[in-house]
């Protein structure tokens, strides 16, 4: 059960020690508490965890200062998209905004290898107006005598660039919780010139002391990509871990799953996945073609398996692209054979306008049948 109070009620308050005090006396219940800050409004919520079945829900919504009672399912209990629940699917990150309905794309380096290029990406994506990309500085990689990142030496030059170049998100995985700090100092140093979406990899999806090392901080939402050999259920319950923790600010990636049966792609594409996603949970959906796909083929239109698969996610209501650009993917250190180039960044985002237009277009229709 959630229990939502009415926006920016004090902690002072008599209603919000009144409410409180209710709820910390229910027998056999846990109270746990989280705050949501929007641009104008504070929502305070107290989730209750036990056997919330035989408890009274309008004697809890008739106490001063609840604006609302949400009963909620098993599954998914924070994340969930429960009956008569209509709190919002979206959060807004230094000026970002995610959401369910809108689209955002990271388009940068899989991994990031010298400064150069991280400022030849940044150029480019400041050129066709975009604010988001990706920079990955701690690869895990399953080979261990491949590259695995510069880590924490390349964090100032990359966030010194990305505030040079208007870059307000840089999504970069992290596989440790020490990562998130040393981010949080580097941007310090830097003089916090930009923004960081934690990313929990594939590889770490039930890493669960890192959700929940992760879930605990704040300050940076996260992106948790589907485990590559998990059903989608178990993933979806690694998000709750991140949730159970405090952290609610969190997009769900797609990237595809580990199975010969995807051959020739890198792995089997599951963006069919992301409305089911978007009605179970709360969360916004992210594709990452780069990864599911893994090459540059083309079909015989001329259009490449990347951007077919791109298009499929976008179409299907996808909320954000995780996509691999190198300025010389022939001198990339990780991934560069699936790497689009800095030329093709045009024709990519044009590619994807059409698709997401093709989508609301959909929509539209769908709302005119009912």
């Amino acid at each position: 059960m959630i229990v939502i109070l009415e926006a920016n009620l004090a902690q002072s308050s008599d209603e919000y020690r009144q409410v409180r005090n209710h709820l910390e006396k229910l027998p056999g219940i846990t109270l746990r508490e989280h705050q949501e800050f929007g641009i104008e409004q504070v929502l305070t919520e107290f989730y209750l965890i036990g056997n919330t079945a035989a408890l009274a829900k309008e004697e809890i919504e008739n106490l001063p200062g609840v604006d609302r009672v949400v009963r909620i399912s098993e599954e998914y209990r924070i994340l969930g998209q429960h009956r008569d629940d209509h709190r919002p699917t979206a959060f807004t990150y230094n000026g970002v905004t995610f959401s369910q309905e809108n689209l955002n794309v990271f388009a940068g380096l899989c991994a990031v290898d010298t400064p150069e290029h991280v400022e030849l990406m940044l150029a480019a994506l400041q050129q066709h107006g975009q604010v988001c990309t990706r920079m990955g500085a701690y690869k895990p990689r399953t080979n261990p005598y491949s590259f695995q990142g510069h880590g924490k030496s390349c964090l100032p030059y990359v966030f010194d660039l990305a505030g040079k170049y208007g870059i307000k998100v840089i999504a970069m995985e992290v596989t440790h919780e020490n990562h998130v700090e040393e981010i949080n100092q580097a941007l310090q140093q830097t003089g916090n010139p930009t923004g960081v979406l934690l990313q929990i990899g594939t590889r770490n999806t039930q890493n669960f002391e890192l959700l929940k090392a992760v879930g605990r901080q704040r300050r940076f939402p996260v992106l948790i990509k589907r485990g590559f050999g998990i059903t989608l259920e178990e993933s979806l319950n690694a998000a709750e871990y991140l949730a159970s923790e405090g952290n609610t600010h969190i997009v769900f990636g797609l990237r595809g799953m580990k199975t010969n049966m995807a051959d020739p792609h890198r792995n089997f594409v599951d963006f069919a996945h992301v409305p089911v996603v978007k009605r179970l949970t709360r969360m916004p959906v992210c594709i990452d073609p780069s990864h599911s796909v893994g090459s540059r083929h083309s079909a015989p239109d001329g259009i490449t398996d990347l951007l077919h698969a791109t298009a499929q996610g976008v179409i299907a209501g996808a909320n954000m692209i995780l996509i691999d650009f190198h300025p010389h993917p022939g001198k990339a250190l990780v991934d560069g054979p699936q790497a689009l180039t800095l030329d093709e960044l045009g024709y990519f985002l044009e590619d994807v306008r059409i698709a997401r237009a093709a989508y609301e277009m959909r929509v539209s229709l769908a709302k005119s049948q009912h």
